[in-house]
């Protein structure tokens, strides 16, 4: 039987076979389904064209119309469904310049990258393997579809997707596709830096993610990567017992960490990241530094979302193992604090300066709250109105 999200595709496929057209899932959800493992986006292939597929749905999104793919709405799930093609040259790396389409699967799985990607399935369950990718399944082996020298040539991102592969799985990259990845990675220098960080994002998101890092030591791909090129020694600095970091910015904060000397902004600008990721690093690499300087403290929890308490859990064990910070001691000291924001805080910037008339307003009286927040979260001061103000008294701003 199939497994649930092919059944919720279901409806899908068999109304494009009922139009009389071919139609089978592809690609890395069949190699999922094989491996038993999770299986996330579902991609169709088909010998329908775009036009016919837009004629056949309500809802079809013409996302890559112009390689044959549109996206299907159904039951608010998408699915990628491409029309059987034949791929042109590729003078971008990346896309083709042209795709011919064509009735049959064979040519459209024959264009594809790695053996274990060009699977196809029926609604019976029925595979179709043209390139042994069932053997390198069993094997756990990553080979290239035909010629790998022209498949990474064509988009040398495969490259990365292959050491990327390794990661996710565990499987070892043929000595053949080895030999191809050596010849040809020199190209890579031409590749958009996102592309580059969305599968790094993967990678280091991998179950077996040191497998994949040991690749990109060998293969020397750190030379042709942002800040690596021109810092290779940093690549034998990253930690040998390294686990899975599932988000880019826990990769960010671990880099910064190899050479402090290298600012955090020099790595999200060069990997291109989002303010949101930069935001999450920032917050991260203050934690850690408050952690090696005063270890655990209220303080440290305080600044700390929750949001980002597994990422500062996980980091923790990466670079500071000793340190063996668990989930149960940060939710324990968040529950002892006495304000969860500044705003909490029961004296404000204005009953400052009405404490204060005689003094010009400026940063002291910033500094004056931050004294306050400091010390009300270490438990130095209570958070009473009266007490505050009594201590602020005795505790004059140094105004010149």
């Amino acid at each position: 039987m199939l497994a649930e999200p092919f059944q919720k595709a279901k409806p899908v496929v068999e109304k494009i076979k009922a139009h009389g057209y071919n139609v089978y899932f592809v690609g890395g959800c069949v190699r999922d389904f094989l491996l038993h493992r999770p299986i996330g986006d579902i991609d169709i292939a088909t010998s329908a064209k775009p036009i016919e597929l837009q004629n056949l749905f309500s809802s079809v999104i013409p996302v890559g119309i112009e390689h044959g793919t549109v996206i299907i709405r159904h039951q608010n799930e998408s699915y990628e469904v491409t029309t059987f093609r034949v791929d042109g040259t590729y003078t971008d790396q990346r896309h083709p310049d042209d795709v011919t389409y064509v009735d049959s699967i064979d040519k459209d799985l024959e264009r594809r990258d790695f053996t274990i990607n060009a699977l196809a399935m029926d609604l019976k369950g029925n595979i179709i393997d043209l390139f042994a990718g069932r053997s390198d399944l069993d094997n756990h082996v990553i080979r290239t579809v035909g010629n790998g020298e022209e498949r990474f040539r064509e988009d040398p991102l495969r490259i990365i997707r292959a050491l990327r592969f390794s990661s996710q799985l565990g499987f070892t990259i043929h000595p053949d596709t080895i030999e191809h990845i050596r010849k040809v990675r020199h190209e890579m220098k031409g590749l958009a830096v996102e592309r580059i960080t969305r599968e790094f994002t993967k990678l280091f998101a991998g179950d077996y993610v040191q497998h994949g890092l040991t690749y990109v030591n060998d293969l020397e791909i750190y030379k042709y990567l942002p800040v690596f090129e021109q810092h290779h020694s940093l690549i034998y600095r990253i930690p040998k017992n390294i686990k899975p970091l599932p988000f880019f910015h826990e990769v960010l904060v671990l880099f910064h960490f190899l050479d402090r000397t290298i600012p955090l902004l020099t790595w999200v600008k060069a990997w291109k990241c989002s303010n949101k990721q930069k935001n999450a690093a920032m917050n991260l690499t203050k934690q850690l530094e408050e952690l090696q300087a005063n270890d655990l403290t209220p303080w440290l929890v305080y600044q700390l979302p929750r949001a980002l308490y597994n990422s500062f859990i996980r980091l923790t064990n990466c670079l500071y193992s000793k340190k063996n910070i668990t989930m149960e001691q940060l939710l324990q000291i968040e529950q002892t604090l006495p304000i969860t924001s500044r705003s909490d805080i029961k004296l404000s910037g204005q009953d400052i300066i009405d404490l204060f008339p005689a003094f010009k307003q400026g940063p002291w009286i910033q500094q004056l709250l931050n004294k306050l927040e400091r010390k009300v979260v270490a438990g130095q001061l209570p958070n009473d109105y009266y007490k505050l103000k009594e201590w602020i008294k005795w505790n004059p701003p140094a105004i010149n």
